[in-house]
């Protein structure tokens, strides 16, 4: 087996974990589709390639089945786990209960201050779609939602829902890029963001709704074209 080529290098940071900076590093590069559905993970070569033991590679690699990104065959290999359409639709539906309760929270208590940051990132990820950069478009969206639950004093809630939600994220990956999506992903965080800032809680609540359900609603067209990433059982 080769290296696994990755668009930035895995750098430990020894003051912490080594098997949680590997859950991490793998975790990000198996949702972004660089670890595309299939691709063997050999606890050996990723060993040797991170220069660590291999103690903290089948720590990531538990962590990671548990979380349902990978599929590990006892004595045989690793391999990056198809997309779970079922642990897809959970994690929307965990994710949908706790954002309406966010835009609740911050459209009974509209702030300024919290509009201008959401604002300030809109306009980054308005940039990186011009740019056709997707990763750094994906990056904003992430952001403008954890920005919203730090303003609504549940952030921890945020580190939740990201560890349950890799198969919706990796359903978003190959969704985004699709025509239209990304252009419509701008215009429902400003109506989230025009209604939290006028507090609109109805408002509020019905562009949420519309969209967290966006990539589901069109997962036949996902469907279509990468049927063979996917897990349906």
């Amino acid at each position: 087996m080769s290296d696994l080529t990755f668009p930035k290098p895995f750098v430990l940071d020894r003051t912490r974990s080594a098997a949680a900076q590997v859950l991490e590093f793998l975790r990000e590069n198996i949702v972004n589709l660089t670890l595309q559905p299939a691709t063997p993970l050999d606890r050996q070569e990723l060993a040797r390639q991170f220069d660590l033991s291999q103690t903290p590679i089948r720590d990531a690699l538990l962590r990671l089945e548990e979380e349902g990104l990978v599929d590990i065959y006892p004595q045989r290999a690793t391999v990056v786990r198809r997309i779970d359409v079922k642990s897809a639709r959970r994690a929307h539906f965990l994710r949908q209960a706790i954002e309406l309760e966010v835009v609740r929270a911050l459209a009974a208590s509209p702030s300024a201050e919290l509009a201008s940051r959401l604002a300030a990132i809109l306009s980054q990820q308005a940039n990186a779609l011009e740019c056709f950069d997707f990763p750094r478009f994906v990056w904003a969206d992430q952001t403008f939602h954890r920005m919203m639950y730090e303003a609504a004093g549940v952030e921890p809630l945020w580190d939740v829902t990201r560890r349950l939600s890799g198969n919706l994220n990796r359903l978003r990956h190959l969704h985004v890029p699709m025509p239209g999506k990304a252009a419509n992903v701008i215009i429902e965080h400003q109506r989230i963001l025009d209604a939290v800032a006028n507090g609109d809680l109805l408002e509020a609540e019905h562009a949420v709704r519309s969209h967290l359900t966006g990539t589901l609603n069109h997962l036949d067209e996902i469907r279509e074209q990468y049927s063979d990433f996917l897990l349906e059982d």
